[in-house]
């Protein structure tokens, strides 16, 4: 009975208990809820008051703001009024002007009306003065014009003539003063100059014992030498030499090498001949291709194809007129090179040209058409530059001069081929050009007499004193010239010399 009393008295302790915290939570509650409104209402009262400060700071700054945007405007529009009345005060100026303009171009076309009036009576006067005065002379302006010029020209023939010649002397003088220091300067650098070469085509042998040999039982020797080699070989009374002929040189110096190491030898056999054959077109192949590289090296020309070095060295085993021609192409190439430097022209292109220009003849009895046209078609197959191409294929002028190198390798070629000594020509050609030079200065009218002299290079034509006077001279000469360069071809240049000459004899008795 106590147990139960205890629980119960413990259980209402507890309820009591209970209530009575909960009764302090509230009252605790509604204390911290006066606190917190009271926070709050001063956290509001000191937002107003910032807000209100904040309201106050902005009102300021905008008031200046709106102050200093004021005063911007108000100069600004200052500006514009004062750039206004500039612009009103130039437009006004301007219209003036304008006005005063076309009142002086109103004054113009008044003057230009009046001056048009003169001139209308100014050529009006002068008209019939004319008529009146080729009325009183019997003959037109143009006849008198005509009729005063011939009488001023026979007055003043001597006078003439003397200006004339001291013009074209003057200016002959300067073109070949200059052209001679060119020249003379080029030709004096060139220092190594060779003389002509001529492959002969005889080879020598020790006895006529050995002509038997060559001709071998029945001829076999002789024509298996011929068959194998491409060339004739004359064997005749000659003594101690046997003549080799074929128009193709390389032809005809493997044929020389083989010939000359059979006599060597000693065994001329058909076996034995084939082999030499062999042997010598190896020999003249590794000579044409060390004479290539040796003339491009010489002459500073690069970057050759191969196939053009090949072709070029056959050029060392071809003459013509006696000069060889491969040394006649690095001579001219030096001389081409000097000259383009000379004048500011592209010494490479100048030298390849110059060298290039004959290459051609290596194999013109191989291809159909001219050496040129050979050449051309070789360098165009074997990559050479158009520049290249453009200053060898005029050197004989049968294509026209497209560039200043295309000249400089037509005069290199001329001086090289034509200085002393570089080749020969025969009695029959020599005295054909004379003959043509002659007959060219005849087919004029008023010639008397006409001489060719110095090889060609100068002709002397005396004319009719009666029928070609002192101007006439001048003129003919020039048609002379012209014709000779249209007619011939021919190296360097010719002279051409008029002479007229009065001769009176009297006799005194």
């Amino acid at each position: 009975m106590s147990l139960k009393l205890v629980f119960l008295l413990v259980a209402l302790a507890g309820a009591v208990g209970i209530v009575l915290g909960y009764f302090f939570r509230v009252l605790l509650a509604l204390s911290k809820k006066g606190t917190i409104e009271s926070d709050i209402k001063q956290l509001m009262l000191n937002a107003k008051e910032e807000a209100k400060k904040i309201t106050l700071g902005a009102e300021e700054e905008a008031a200046k703001t709106l102050k200093s945007v004021r005063e911007e405007l108000r100069e600004k529009d200052e500006k514009v009024k004062k750039t206004e009345d500039r612009l009103i005060a130039k437009e006004s100026l301007l219209d003036k002007r304008q006005s005063d303009i076309e009142k002086e171009v109103e004054e113009m076309k008044i003057r230009i009306g009046e001056l048009r009036e003169k001139k209308d009576k100014i050529d009006t006067m002068e008209a019939s003065k004319r008529q009146e005065l080729e009325k009183i002379a019997k003959m037109t302006h143009d006849e008198a014009f005509e009729k005063i010029v011939k009488e001023t020209e026979i007055e003043q023939e001597e006078a003439i003539l003397s200006r004339i010649r001291k013009i074209e002397q003057n200016g002959e003088e300067r073109l070949e003063n200059k052209a001679k220091a060119i020249l003379t300067t080029s030709i004096q650098r060139l220092a190594n100059s060779v003389s002509p070469d001529i492959f002969v085509t005889s080879v020598n042998i020790p006895s006529d014992e050995l002509k038997g040999k060559i001709i071998g039982k029945e001829g076999r020797n002789i024509k298996a030498f011929e068959r194998e080699t491409g060339v004739e070989v004359i064997v005749d009374d000659t003594p101690g030499a046997i003549t080799i002929s074929c128009f193709d040189p390389v032809r005809r110096a493997v044929a020389k090498v083989a010939l000359e190491n059979l006599i060597i030898d000693g065994r001329i056999q058909p076996i034995k001949i084939e082999k030499e054959v062999e042997k010598a077109k190896g020999e003249i192949n590794k000579i044409i291709k060390e004479k290539g590289e040796q003339a491009a090296f010489e002459c500073g020309v690069f970057n050759l194809d191969p196939r053009i070095i090949s072709i070029l060295g056959r050029l060392y085993f071809r003459t013509s007129y006696g000069q060889n021609v491969l040394q006649h192409s690095i001579e001219m190439t030096h001389i081409a090179g000097m000259i383009a430097e000379e004048l500011g022209a592209n010494v490479a292109v100048t030298k390849a040209g110059a060298l290039l220009h004959d290459i051609g003849k290596a194999v013109d009895h191989e291809v159909q058409g001219t050496h040129v046209e050979i050449g051309r078609r070789i360098l165009q197959k074997f990559g050479a530059s158009e520049e290249i191409i453009k200053s060898m294929e005029a050197h004989h002028e049968e294509y026209p001069y497209e560039t200043l190198e295309s000249r400089i390798v037509q005069t290199a070629d001329a001086i090289s081929g034509g200085r002393p000594g570089a080749r020969r020509d025969s009695v029959e050609n020599y005295l054909k050009r004379l003959g043509d030079l002659e007959a060219i200065a005849n087919s004029f009218g008023g010639i008397e007499k006409t001489y060719a002299l110095q090889a060609g290079r100068e002709i002397r034509v005396f004319v009719k004193p009666t029928e070609v006077n002192d101007l006439q001279a001048f003129e003919l000469a020039k048609n002379i010239a012209k014709k000779i360069e249209a007619e011939l071809k021919y190296p360097g240049e010719i002279r051409v010399t008029v002479i007229r000459e009065n001769k009176v004899v009297e006799i005194a008795r």
